[in-house]
């Protein structure tokens, strides 16, 4: 009998567990730590980008997180999946469509490339950014939910990934990020284009 009751607990141990999911990917400069037992993250500003994904089965969790910004306190109530950057540097990003990309065109009007300088100039601003538009500015030592399914894929800054294939005949979900830093390099890039040569007389 006692056995029946010590079965059954952990039955409904293991169903409430099972219930609070929250996959959560940590984004930093170097190697970020994440000690479990302290509810801490703690990073240095080091090089490149780095990332570490921890899985938490918990109603509520409350993480200390210590970069290179300062000291911050984050809050996880509802389930999914989260994106936490302790860089010093913001990181903004949108959904993708990696399955049918849209074709690159090889001329782009002036006025084309006009708009598209606007647009990443807005983003950066943190203009028209929303869940509802499917779109994140995530400032430093900020979390925020990226989407109720933990399974989706997050392309971090500096990743080179462009497609990706269908999973049992379904369009994978899929996030791109980038460091404000690599969003104003291309604006400026950009920039560049838009200057008309003047002939040599």
């Amino acid at each position: 009998m006692r056995n029946i009751v010590t079965i059954l607990i952990a039955f409904v141990l293991l169903s409430s567990c099972a219930g609070n999911n929250k996959r959560i990917y940590i984004m930093s400069k170097g190697p970020a730590q994440y000690d479990e037992a302290a509810n801490t993250i703690s990073a240095k500003d080091g090089k490149g980008h780095e990332e570490k994904i921890i899985n938490i089965s918990s109603a509520e969790v409350a993480l200390k997180l210590n970069g290179p910004t300062g000291d911050a306190a984050i809050s996880f109530k509802e389930n999914g999946l989260y994106i936490i950057n302790i860089k010093n540097d913001t990181i903004i990003g949108s959904k993708q469509n990696y399955v049918s990309p849209k074709l690159q065109k090889d001329i782009i009007t002036q006025d084309e490339l006009k708009i598209k300088i606007d647009s990443l100039h807005q983003l950066t601003e943190a203009k028209n950014i929303s869940t509802a538009n499917h779109n994140f500015f995530i400032l430093p030592n900020q979390a925020i939910k990226i989407t109720d399914n933990l399974e989706a894929i997050i392309v971090g800054p500096f990743h080179q990934m462009t497609t990706a294939e269908r999973v049992d005949g379904k369009e994978p979900e899929v996030y791109r990020f980038y460091s404000i830093h690599e969003i104003r390099e291309t604006i400026s890039k950009l920039e560049g284009f838009t200057k008309v040569a003047i002939p040599n007389k």
